[in-house]
């Protein structure tokens, strides 16, 4: 009979392996991803990401706006200050060790959003989603997208989760459903 500790214990564990695995897991970049997600046959995300306004984050910090506030709050540059692109960067969120393949100039990519991909790229891996997911494919929900689009964002609007994930949607067309 599993005890609360035991249980516990166990929940511990599961997490603890999860948390280490995934910190093995490299970032391939966007053209990587391309390479599948940018057919019409499978809903071309790629193309979509290019539009959207994540794939040029990076280069918002360097627009007037950013400029300006960079100035009155004491910052050098925001394209290179860690609070910024913390979440401007997928690049620079991800640790040197981690890169593998992405490019800085990527700004907000989809393994921002989706994980690093090294261990979920693969074809065979990507058609069956609980083993993509095993391998460190994520689901982004409302949780993963406040860690940027929150009050500490100087320039934060109001964040409605259903209508801006209605707003980025890329959905897969050829996927199982």
């Amino acid at each position: 009979m599993l005890t609360k500790k035991n249980l516990l214990f166990v929940c511990l564990s599961l997490f603890l392996v999860n948390t280490i695995s995934a910190q093995t897991y490299k970032y391939i970049g966007a053209d990587k991803c391309k390479m599948c997600h940018n057919k019409p046959a499978t809903g071309e995300q790629y193309k979509k990401w290019l539009a959207d306004p994540h794939s040029k984050a990076l280069k918002t910090l360097s627009s007037q706006a950013s400029l300006d506030y960079a100035k009155k709050n004491g910052i050098a540059d925001p394209a290179k200050e860690a609070k910024c692109l913390k979440c401007h960067s997928t690049y620079e969120k991800a640790g040197a060790g981690l890169r593998g393949g992405i490019l800085p100039e990527e700004g907000v990519s989809c393994e921002s959003c989706h994980g690093a991909g090294s261990a979920f790229k693969s074809p065979t891996i990507m058609k069956n989603i609980e083993m993509a997911k095993a391998n460190g494919l994520i689901l982004p929900t409302k949780e993963l997208c406040v860690t940027c689009h929150n009050k500490e964002n100087p320039f934060h609007k109001e964040f409605n989760y259903e209508a801006f994930v209605a707003k980025i949607a890329h959905p897969n067309p050829a996927a199982k459903k």
